[in-house]
């Protein structure tokens, strides 16, 4: 006697009857007349010998069959779409959804153009870009990874997978206006004189009037802190660029955000021989076993995107 079987099409039944609750959802969901799918799961249940769903005029519900139908189901249907997938990029055209997040700024300005190019020469791909200020929990929350701002610590490194896209440097800058009214600074130490323009990093309410900048000499290697504050803080980045662009003082900032303010001359660096070299951009991403195709082949073209440092004085365009 053979034994009974199911398909493809018979677990994706099952799940959407399951899943809508009732016939007429699941024919919604899978575009089909209610009574093919009448037709369809009383053809399942006779070929299996078992009763998947109780059915009344008024309410249906899943018997332990189905629910163990339904247990497997997902497994099955995801390992399909996988193995199409792969098959599909073994044939060199790269399918499948990649799954990415990235800080707003950098997101807008630079990752966007990114992601629009690489997807447009492989149109069978689905991006979709999470911009956010808060790195999310990329494996629970099934993303492939991140273009991060700052090396990202993890409480097990062997979990998670980094990579430095590119490198990058907060400088200090502000208006010709600025200078001109209040001087320009001849020293670190001379910083703290100065109305300081604090961006709040990830929201921290504890950075009220005042941050600790720490700054790198360019030839040297040595290091100066100092206590900056001014009257005006702002959680916002861009914020703290606009405030930076009206006059109201010195900030802190990385190169990719205000290098074609610097190429016009909007904004002048400060103590151009000093830099915060914190901020470079980094690839973040949930250790696999296996990595899709997609997701390196999208990797490796940001990474030559962004090797030349396009925000580099010279480089940088209006974007």
């Amino acid at each position: 006697m053979n034994s009974p079987s199911m398909d493809r099409g018979d677990l994706a039944l099952v799940l959407a009857i399951r899943d809508q609750g009732s016939l007429a959802g699941a024919a919604a969901t899978l575009d089909v007349v209610p009574s093919v799918i009448t037709k369809r799961l009383g053809a399942l249940e006779a070929r299996l010998g078992q009763r998947l769903f109780d059915r009344t005029t008024r309410r249906l519900s899943v018997t332990s069959e189905g629910e163990a139908v339904c247990l497997h189901a997902r497994t099955l249907l995801d390992g399909f779409a996988a193995l199409e997938s792969e098959l599909g990029e073994r044939q060199n055209e790269l399918v499948g959804t990649i799954r990415l997040a990235a800080t707003f700024g950098f997101g807008r300005r630079w990752l966007g153009p990114a992601l629009a190019a690489f997807q447009s020469q492989h149109p069978a791909l689905q991006i979709e870009l999470t911009l956010t200020e808060q790195l999310p929990d990329l494996g629970a929350e099934g993303y492939d990874g991140a273009l991060w701002l700052w090396a990202v610590q993890q409480r097990r490194a062997a979990d998670w997978v980094t990579r430095r896209i590119a490198r990058n440097q907060r400088v200090l800058a502000a208006s010709p206006d600025y200078l001109q009214r209040r001087g320009t600074p001849a020293t670190v130490d001379a910083l703290a004189l100065h109305d300081g323009l604090v961006a709040r990093e990830n929201g921290d309410a504890s950075q009220r009037q005042y941050a600790l900048w720490t700054l790198r000499h360019a030839r040297d290697g040595s290091t100066a802190r100092v206590r900056v504050q001014g009257p005006l803080t702002s959680n916002s980045g861009e914020m703290v660029r606009d405030w930076c662009l009206a006059g109201h003082g010195i900030m802190l900032r990385s190169l990719w955000d205000i290098a074609p303010q610097l190429a016009s001359g909007e904004l002048v660096r400060v103590l151009p021989q000093y830099a915060m070299p914190d901020a470079d951009i980094h690839w973040v991403a949930p250790w696999r076993p296996r990595t899709p195709r997609r997701v390196r082949l999208l990797v490796d073209h940001l990474a030559e995107q962004f090797r030349g440092e396009p925000w580099k004085p010279g480089k940088a365009g209006t974007r």
